[in-house]
Protein backbone atom coordinates (compact mmCIF):
# COMPACT_ATOMS: atom_id res chain seq x y z
CA UNK A 1 0.00 0.00 0.00
CA UNK A 2 1.18 3.24 -1.11
CA UNK A 3 1.66 6.49 1.06
CA UNK A 4 1.61 10.09 0.00
CA UNK A 5 3.71 11.80 2.09
CA UNK A 6 2.92 15.23 2.83
CA UNK A 7 6.00 17.93 3.45
CA UNK A 8 6.28 19.43 6.76
CA UNK A 9 4.86 22.78 8.02
CA UNK A 10 7.19 25.97 8.13
CA UNK A 11 7.39 27.34 10.72
CA UNK A 12 4.41 29.24 12.59
CA UNK A 13 2.46 27.78 9.57
CA UNK A 14 -0.64 25.51 10.10
CA UNK A 15 -0.30 22.50 7.25
CA UNK A 16 -3.84 22.11 5.99
CA UNK A 17 -4.07 19.43 2.81
CA UNK A 18 -7.66 19.57 2.80
CA UNK A 19 -7.71 23.09 2.22
CA UNK A 20 -4.70 23.16 -0.92
CA UNK A 21 -6.64 20.45 -2.26
CA UNK A 22 -9.98 22.40 -2.12
CA UNK A 23 -8.69 25.17 -3.97
CA UNK A 24 -7.22 22.99 -7.05
CA UNK A 25 -10.69 21.39 -7.34
CA UNK A 26 -12.16 24.79 -7.51
CA UNK A 27 -9.47 26.38 -10.59
CA UNK A 28 -10.30 22.92 -12.49
CA UNK A 29 -14.21 23.31 -12.25
CA UNK A 30 -14.93 25.08 -15.61
CA UNK A 31 -17.82 24.45 -17.48
CA UNK A 32 -17.65 23.07 -20.84
CA UNK A 33 -18.77 26.16 -22.27
CA UNK A 34 -16.56 27.83 -20.75
CA UNK A 35 -13.89 25.47 -21.74
CA UNK A 36 -15.14 26.10 -25.76
CA UNK A 37 -15.47 30.11 -24.95
CA UNK A 38 -12.22 30.50 -23.16
CA UNK A 39 -10.03 27.92 -25.42
CA UNK A 40 -6.80 29.15 -26.03
CA UNK A 41 -7.41 28.89 -30.20
CA UNK A 42 -10.61 29.44 -32.09
CA UNK A 43 -13.49 27.11 -33.15
CA UNK A 44 -15.92 27.97 -35.61
CA UNK A 45 -18.61 25.35 -36.86
CA UNK A 46 -20.16 25.97 -40.16
CA UNK A 47 -22.98 24.34 -42.34
CA UNK A 48 -21.62 22.57 -45.08
CA UNK A 49 -22.31 25.84 -47.50
CA UNK A 50 -19.66 27.49 -45.07
CA UNK A 51 -22.10 29.51 -43.26
CA UNK A 52 -21.10 30.19 -39.53
CA UNK A 53 -23.27 28.90 -37.21
CA UNK A 54 -21.09 28.78 -34.07
CA UNK A 55 -18.26 30.81 -33.19
CA UNK A 56 -15.79 31.36 -29.38
CA UNK A 57 -15.17 34.33 -27.81
CA UNK A 58 -11.34 33.49 -28.56
CA UNK A 59 -11.55 33.81 -32.31
CA UNK A 60 -14.00 36.72 -32.03
CA UNK A 61 -12.01 38.73 -29.62
CA UNK A 62 -8.79 38.26 -32.47
CA UNK A 63 -11.41 39.58 -35.66
CA UNK A 64 -12.72 42.03 -33.44
CA UNK A 65 -15.88 40.94 -34.52
CA UNK A 66 -19.07 41.06 -32.50
CA UNK A 67 -21.19 37.12 -32.46
CA UNK A 68 -24.14 38.77 -34.40
CA UNK A 69 -21.82 39.95 -36.87
CA UNK A 70 -20.66 36.64 -37.79
CA UNK A 71 -23.49 34.01 -36.86
CA UNK A 72 -25.43 33.40 -39.43
CA UNK A 73 -24.15 36.56 -41.85
CA UNK A 74 -20.72 35.27 -42.65
CA UNK A 75 -18.85 32.32 -43.79
CA UNK A 76 -15.79 31.15 -43.14
CA UNK A 77 -14.04 31.93 -46.13
CA UNK A 78 -15.16 35.36 -45.50
CA UNK A 79 -12.46 36.01 -42.23
CA UNK A 80 -9.91 34.80 -44.27
CA UNK A 81 -7.42 37.67 -46.46
CA UNK A 82 -7.86 37.39 -50.31
CA UNK A 83 -4.87 35.13 -50.74
CA UNK A 84 -6.68 32.81 -48.02
CA UNK A 85 -10.22 32.82 -49.66
CA UNK A 86 -8.60 31.68 -53.06
CA UNK A 87 -6.83 29.31 -51.58
CA UNK A 88 -9.77 27.72 -49.44
CA UNK A 89 -11.53 27.87 -52.51
CA UNK A 90 -9.44 26.26 -54.73
CA UNK A 91 -7.62 23.91 -52.44
CA UNK A 92 -9.10 23.56 -48.98
CA UNK A 93 -12.62 23.37 -49.35
CA UNK A 94 -12.33 20.81 -51.85
CA UNK A 95 -9.96 18.78 -50.61
CA UNK A 96 -11.99 18.71 -47.03
CA UNK A 97 -15.25 17.39 -49.08
CA UNK A 98 -13.04 14.56 -50.87
CA UNK A 99 -11.08 13.59 -46.81
CA UNK A 100 -13.62 14.38 -44.80
CA UNK A 101 -10.52 15.87 -42.74
CA UNK A 102 -7.75 18.32 -43.19
CA UNK A 103 -5.11 19.78 -41.08
CA UNK A 104 -2.80 21.87 -40.08
CA UNK A 105 -3.30 24.01 -42.99
CA UNK A 106 -1.70 27.90 -42.79
CA UNK A 107 -3.72 30.50 -43.78
CA UNK A 108 -4.18 34.44 -42.81
CA UNK A 109 -6.90 35.80 -41.12
CA UNK A 110 -8.46 39.40 -41.11
CA UNK A 111 -7.93 40.06 -37.61
CA UNK A 112 -8.81 43.73 -35.52
CA UNK A 113 -5.07 44.23 -35.50
CA UNK A 114 -4.32 43.29 -39.23
CA UNK A 115 -3.03 40.27 -41.42
CA UNK A 116 -2.76 37.14 -39.03
CA UNK A 117 -1.13 34.18 -39.70
CA UNK A 118 -3.23 30.70 -37.83
CA UNK A 119 -3.09 27.31 -38.66
CA UNK A 120 -6.66 25.68 -39.28
CA UNK A 121 -8.12 22.11 -38.97
CA UNK A 122 -11.11 21.15 -40.11
CA UNK A 123 -13.17 18.00 -40.08
CA UNK A 124 -16.87 17.42 -41.41
CA UNK A 125 -19.20 15.61 -38.78
CA UNK A 126 -21.80 13.24 -40.24
CA UNK A 127 -24.62 11.80 -39.42
CA UNK A 128 -25.94 8.30 -38.60
CA UNK A 129 -26.03 7.31 -43.02
CA UNK A 130 -22.78 9.18 -43.43
CA UNK A 131 -24.37 12.77 -44.66
CA UNK A 132 -21.92 15.49 -44.04
CA UNK A 133 -23.89 17.32 -41.51
CA UNK A 134 -21.44 20.25 -40.14
CA UNK A 135 -17.50 21.35 -40.40
CA UNK A 136 -15.47 21.84 -37.41
CA UNK A 137 -12.73 23.74 -37.63
CA UNK A 138 -10.30 24.81 -34.98
CA UNK A 139 -7.66 28.22 -35.87
CA UNK A 140 -4.50 28.31 -34.07
CA UNK A 141 -2.60 31.01 -33.51
CA UNK A 142 0.65 31.36 -35.80
CA UNK A 143 2.21 34.90 -35.54
CA UNK A 144 5.31 33.11 -33.40
CA UNK A 145 5.28 30.65 -35.88
CA UNK A 146 5.33 32.88 -38.39
CA UNK A 147 8.19 35.49 -37.11
CA UNK A 148 10.57 32.44 -36.30
CA UNK A 149 10.26 31.49 -39.73
CA UNK A 150 10.65 34.41 -41.00
CA UNK A 151 13.84 34.59 -39.03
CA UNK A 152 14.56 31.02 -40.47
CA UNK A 153 14.08 32.07 -44.07
CA UNK A 154 16.28 34.97 -42.71
CA UNK A 155 18.93 33.50 -41.75
CA UNK A 156 19.34 30.65 -44.25
CA UNK A 157 19.01 33.15 -47.11
CA UNK A 158 21.75 35.35 -45.42
CA UNK A 159 23.71 31.81 -44.73
CA UNK A 160 23.37 31.50 -48.73
CA UNK A 161 24.32 34.61 -49.31
CA UNK A 162 27.47 34.56 -47.11
CA UNK A 163 28.34 30.84 -49.12
CA UNK A 164 27.70 32.54 -52.69
CA UNK A 165 30.10 35.28 -51.00
CA UNK A 166 32.50 32.83 -49.94
CA UNK A 167 32.52 30.55 -52.91
CA UNK A 168 33.17 33.88 -55.23
CA UNK A 169 35.86 35.00 -52.85
CA UNK A 170 37.40 31.31 -52.90
CA UNK A 171 37.43 31.20 -57.20
CA UNK A 172 38.97 34.68 -56.75
CA UNK A 173 41.88 33.17 -54.75
CA UNK A 174 41.99 30.11 -56.93
CA UNK A 175 42.59 32.35 -60.03
CA UNK A 176 45.22 34.13 -58.33
CA UNK A 177 47.33 31.38 -56.53
CA UNK A 178 46.73 30.06 -60.01
CA UNK A 179 48.47 33.09 -61.52
CA UNK A 180 51.26 33.80 -58.93
CA UNK A 181 51.95 29.72 -59.38
CA UNK A 182 52.22 30.19 -63.20
CA UNK A 183 54.97 33.10 -62.18
CA UNK A 184 57.32 30.68 -60.87
CA UNK A 185 57.48 28.37 -63.59
CA UNK A 186 58.67 29.34 -67.06
CA UNK A 187 55.28 29.99 -69.33
CA UNK A 188 56.88 27.57 -71.73
CA UNK A 189 60.20 25.36 -72.24
CA UNK A 190 62.47 27.03 -74.87
CA UNK A 191 62.97 24.88 -77.96
CA UNK A 192 66.45 23.51 -77.73
CA UNK A 193 68.56 22.43 -81.15
CA UNK A 194 68.61 18.62 -81.20
CA UNK A 195 66.70 17.84 -78.17
CA UNK A 196 63.62 17.52 -77.66
CA UNK A 197 61.48 18.95 -73.77
CA UNK A 198 58.07 18.58 -71.79
CA UNK A 199 56.94 19.34 -68.77
CA UNK A 200 54.31 19.05 -66.44
CA UNK A 201 52.08 20.61 -63.33
CA UNK A 202 49.71 18.83 -61.43
CA UNK A 203 48.33 21.50 -58.41
CA UNK A 204 47.38 19.14 -55.82
CA UNK A 205 44.88 21.68 -54.38
CA UNK A 206 43.51 24.94 -56.01
CA UNK A 207 43.82 26.58 -52.12
CA UNK A 208 47.25 26.51 -51.98
CA UNK A 209 50.61 27.65 -53.20
CA UNK A 210 53.04 24.83 -53.84
CA UNK A 211 56.91 24.87 -53.55
CA UNK A 212 57.48 22.74 -56.64
CA UNK A 213 59.87 24.01 -59.57
CA UNK A 214 61.81 23.74 -62.69
CA UNK A 215 63.21 25.32 -65.56
CA UNK A 216 65.07 24.85 -68.83
CA UNK A 217 67.37 28.08 -70.01
CA UNK A 218 70.77 28.53 -72.56
CA UNK A 219 74.01 28.85 -71.63
CA UNK A 220 76.83 29.78 -73.15
CA UNK A 221 79.29 28.04 -76.06
CA UNK A 222 75.73 25.88 -76.99
CA UNK A 223 75.09 24.54 -73.39
CA UNK A 224 71.73 24.36 -71.70
CA UNK A 225 71.31 23.86 -67.61
CA UNK A 226 68.09 22.62 -66.13
CA UNK A 227 66.47 21.99 -62.88
CA UNK A 228 63.99 20.62 -61.00
CA UNK A 229 63.37 20.91 -57.36
CA UNK A 230 60.75 21.00 -54.32
CA UNK A 231 60.58 23.42 -51.33
CA UNK A 232 59.50 22.34 -48.17
CA UNK A 233 55.84 23.62 -47.30
CA UNK A 234 53.38 25.32 -49.15
CA UNK A 235 51.72 28.74 -49.28
CA UNK A 236 52.43 32.42 -49.83
CA UNK A 237 56.20 31.72 -47.99
CA UNK A 238 56.46 28.51 -49.56
CA UNK A 239 56.38 30.51 -52.80
CA UNK A 240 58.83 33.13 -51.61
CA UNK A 241 61.67 30.51 -51.26
CA UNK A 242 60.80 28.89 -54.87
CA UNK A 243 61.20 32.41 -56.65
CA UNK A 244 64.22 32.92 -54.33
CA UNK A 245 65.38 29.57 -55.12
CA UNK A 246 64.80 30.14 -59.20
CA UNK A 247 66.46 33.10 -58.95
CA UNK A 248 69.48 31.94 -57.25
CA UNK A 249 69.90 29.05 -59.54
CA UNK A 250 69.93 30.81 -62.84
CA UNK A 251 72.02 33.67 -61.49
CA UNK A 252 74.77 30.71 -60.27
CA UNK A 253 74.64 28.96 -63.50
CA UNK A 254 75.45 31.96 -65.44
CA UNK A 255 78.24 32.82 -62.99
CA UNK A 256 79.45 28.75 -63.20
CA UNK A 257 77.09 26.58 -64.74
CA UNK A 258 79.39 23.56 -62.51
CA UNK A 259 76.50 21.60 -61.02
CA UNK A 260 78.08 21.15 -57.45
CA UNK A 261 79.25 24.69 -57.55
CA UNK A 262 75.59 25.72 -58.48
CA UNK A 263 74.19 24.04 -55.85
CA UNK A 264 76.80 24.95 -52.99
CA UNK A 265 75.43 29.07 -53.82
CA UNK A 266 71.85 27.92 -53.57
CA UNK A 267 72.88 26.05 -50.48
CA UNK A 268 74.71 29.30 -48.96
CA UNK A 269 71.81 31.48 -49.75
CA UNK A 270 68.97 29.89 -47.92
CA UNK A 271 71.15 28.55 -45.13
CA UNK A 272 72.10 32.71 -44.55
CA UNK A 273 68.55 33.50 -45.46
CA UNK A 274 66.56 31.77 -43.15
CA UNK A 275 68.96 30.91 -40.46
CA UNK A 276 67.73 32.94 -38.05
CA UNK A 277 64.01 31.79 -37.88
CA UNK A 278 61.97 29.23 -39.44
CA UNK A 279 64.54 26.90 -41.43
CA UNK A 280 63.25 26.85 -45.14
CA UNK A 281 64.77 24.29 -47.13
CA UNK A 282 64.69 22.11 -50.70
CA UNK A 283 65.58 19.68 -52.81
CA UNK A 284 66.47 19.87 -56.16
CA UNK A 285 68.43 18.42 -58.92
CA UNK A 286 70.52 21.15 -61.30
CA UNK A 287 72.04 20.01 -64.41
CA UNK A 288 74.11 21.00 -67.80
CA UNK A 289 73.32 19.51 -71.57
CA UNK A 290 76.29 19.75 -73.54
CA UNK A 291 75.15 18.54 -77.41
CA UNK A 292 78.06 16.50 -79.02
CA UNK A 293 77.19 15.23 -82.35
CA UNK A 294 74.35 12.15 -82.15
CA UNK A 295 74.19 12.59 -78.54
CA UNK A 296 73.81 14.83 -75.77
CA UNK A 297 76.03 14.63 -72.51
CA UNK A 298 74.60 15.30 -68.94
CA UNK A 299 76.35 16.63 -66.17
CA UNK A 300 73.76 16.68 -63.45
CA UNK A 301 74.25 17.06 -59.54
CA UNK A 302 71.41 16.72 -56.82
CA UNK A 303 70.63 17.38 -53.05
CA UNK A 304 68.31 15.15 -51.23
CA UNK A 305 66.02 14.67 -54.52
CA UNK A 306 64.47 11.54 -55.89
CA UNK A 307 66.76 9.84 -58.30
CA UNK A 308 66.34 10.82 -62.25
CA UNK A 309 65.12 7.81 -64.29
CA UNK A 310 66.44 7.49 -68.21
CA UNK A 311 64.03 5.64 -70.67
CA UNK A 312 66.44 4.04 -73.20
CA UNK A 313 64.99 3.95 -76.87
CA UNK A 314 65.57 0.04 -76.56
CA UNK A 315 62.78 -0.26 -73.63
CA UNK A 316 64.93 -0.22 -70.28
CA UNK A 317 64.70 2.68 -67.69
CA UNK A 318 67.77 3.21 -65.91
CA UNK A 319 68.26 5.06 -62.65
CA UNK A 320 70.99 8.25 -62.29
CA UNK A 321 71.14 7.78 -58.96
CA UNK A 322 73.20 10.73 -56.59
CA UNK A 323 73.54 9.10 -53.30
CA UNK A 324 74.31 11.40 -50.29
CA UNK A 325 73.40 14.67 -51.46
CA UNK A 326 71.60 16.18 -48.34
CA UNK A 327 68.71 18.96 -47.93
CA UNK A 328 69.78 22.16 -49.57
CA UNK A 329 69.74 24.77 -46.83
CA UNK A 330 69.93 22.80 -43.71
CA UNK A 331 73.37 23.23 -43.23
CA UNK A 332 76.23 25.65 -43.97
CA UNK A 333 78.26 23.39 -45.96
CA UNK A 334 76.66 20.14 -47.58
CA UNK A 335 78.06 17.92 -49.99
CA UNK A 336 76.13 17.01 -53.27
CA UNK A 337 76.26 14.12 -55.45
CA UNK A 338 77.46 14.29 -59.07
CA UNK A 339 76.47 11.91 -61.90
CA UNK A 340 77.20 11.61 -65.71
CA UNK A 341 75.28 9.71 -68.87
CA UNK A 342 74.48 9.78 -72.57
CA UNK A 343 71.68 10.27 -74.21
CA UNK A 344 71.12 9.21 -77.54
CA UNK A 345 68.74 9.19 -80.16
CA UNK A 346 65.37 8.01 -78.54
CA UNK A 347 65.97 8.52 -74.59
CA UNK A 348 64.61 10.30 -72.69
CA UNK A 349 65.53 11.94 -69.26
CA UNK A 350 63.02 12.02 -66.61
CA UNK A 351 62.98 13.99 -63.29
CA UNK A 352 59.78 14.19 -61.38
CA UNK A 353 58.84 15.47 -57.50
CA UNK A 354 58.21 13.12 -54.74
CA UNK A 355 54.41 13.99 -55.19
CA UNK A 356 54.60 11.24 -57.37
CA UNK A 357 55.97 8.63 -56.01
CA UNK A 358 54.43 9.30 -52.38
CA UNK A 359 50.80 8.92 -53.65
CA UNK A 360 48.68 6.55 -51.91
CA UNK A 361 47.05 3.86 -53.76
CA UNK A 362 44.66 0.98 -53.30
CA UNK A 363 42.79 0.10 -50.65
CA UNK A 364 45.18 0.07 -47.62
CA UNK A 365 46.75 3.57 -49.38
CA UNK A 366 50.21 2.59 -50.01
CA UNK A 367 52.85 4.37 -51.35
CA UNK A 368 53.14 4.27 -55.01
CA UNK A 369 57.10 4.78 -54.85
CA UNK A 370 60.20 4.76 -57.11
CA UNK A 371 59.97 0.85 -57.82
CA UNK A 372 56.19 0.89 -59.63
CA UNK A 373 57.09 4.23 -61.22
CA UNK A 374 60.06 2.96 -62.99
CA UNK A 375 58.29 -0.12 -64.00
CA UNK A 376 55.28 1.92 -65.24
CA UNK A 377 58.10 4.00 -67.61
CA UNK A 378 59.61 0.55 -68.70
CA UNK A 379 56.28 0.17 -69.69
CA UNK A 380 55.65 2.94 -71.77
CA UNK A 381 56.80 2.76 -76.15
CA UNK A 382 59.98 4.70 -75.60
CA UNK A 383 58.34 7.80 -78.02
CA UNK A 384 60.26 11.37 -76.73
CA UNK A 385 59.40 13.52 -74.10
CA UNK A 386 56.01 14.93 -75.04
CA UNK A 387 55.10 11.07 -75.39
CA UNK A 388 56.79 10.21 -72.16
CA UNK A 389 54.85 13.08 -70.05
CA UNK A 390 51.02 12.54 -71.47
CA UNK A 391 51.86 8.95 -69.95
CA UNK A 392 52.46 10.56 -66.65
CA UNK A 393 49.66 13.13 -66.72
CA UNK A 394 46.95 9.74 -67.39
CA UNK A 395 49.17 8.06 -64.43
CA UNK A 396 48.74 10.99 -61.82
CA UNK A 397 44.74 11.41 -63.06
CA UNK A 398 44.30 7.31 -61.52
CA UNK A 399 45.44 8.42 -58.26
CA UNK A 400 42.56 10.61 -57.87
CA UNK A 401 42.62 11.88 -53.91
CA UNK A 402 45.59 9.79 -53.44
CA UNK A 403 47.30 12.40 -54.83
CA UNK A 404 48.31 14.60 -51.49
CA UNK A 405 51.22 16.69 -53.01
CA UNK A 406 51.80 18.77 -55.82
CA UNK A 407 53.74 17.09 -58.72
CA UNK A 408 56.61 18.79 -61.25
CA UNK A 409 57.54 16.49 -64.32
CA UNK A 410 60.16 17.81 -66.86
CA UNK A 411 61.55 15.48 -69.70
CA UNK A 412 64.44 15.91 -71.81
CA UNK A 413 65.11 13.85 -74.48
CA UNK A 414 67.30 13.39 -78.06
CA UNK A 415 64.83 12.65 -81.35
CA UNK A 416 65.02 8.94 -82.32
CA UNK A 417 66.39 8.31 -85.49
CA UNK A 418 68.24 5.30 -86.85
CA UNK A 419 71.56 4.21 -84.83
CA UNK A 420 74.53 5.10 -86.76
CA UNK A 421 77.31 2.11 -87.31
CA UNK A 422 79.98 2.64 -84.66
CA UNK A 423 78.28 4.74 -82.23
CA UNK A 424 80.01 4.41 -78.40
CA UNK A 425 78.46 2.51 -75.75
CA UNK A 426 76.12 4.00 -73.26
CA UNK A 427 77.61 5.30 -69.88
CA UNK A 428 76.96 6.65 -66.32
CA UNK A 429 79.30 7.54 -63.41
CA UNK A 430 78.93 9.08 -60.75
CA UNK A 431 81.32 10.78 -58.02
CA UNK A 432 80.96 12.45 -54.69
CA UNK A 433 81.72 16.29 -53.83
CA UNK A 434 82.16 17.74 -50.52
Amino acid sequence: MMCRADPAPEPGQTHNPDGADTVVTSLLEDSAEELYEQAPCGYVSTLMDGIIVKVNTTLLDWLGLDRSRVVGRMRFADLLTVGGKIYHETHFAPLLQMKGEISGIALDIKAAGGRMPVLVTSKVKTGKDGEPLLIRTTVFDARDRRAYERELLRGRKAAEEARRQSDADRVRLQEALAVLQQSLLPAELPAVPGLEAGSYYHTASPDLLGGDFYDLFPLAAGRWAFFLGDVCGKGPQAAAVTSLTRYTLRAAALHDPDPVTVLTTLNTVLHERYQSGEGRYCTAIFGVLEPAGSHVGVHLAAGGHPAALIQRAHGSTDCLRTPGGLLIGALPHAPFTTAHTRLRPGDTLLLYTDGLTEARTGPDRELYGEDALRAFITAQPPAGPQALITALKGLLASFDNGLDDDTALLALGVPAMPTAPGDEPRERTGGQHP
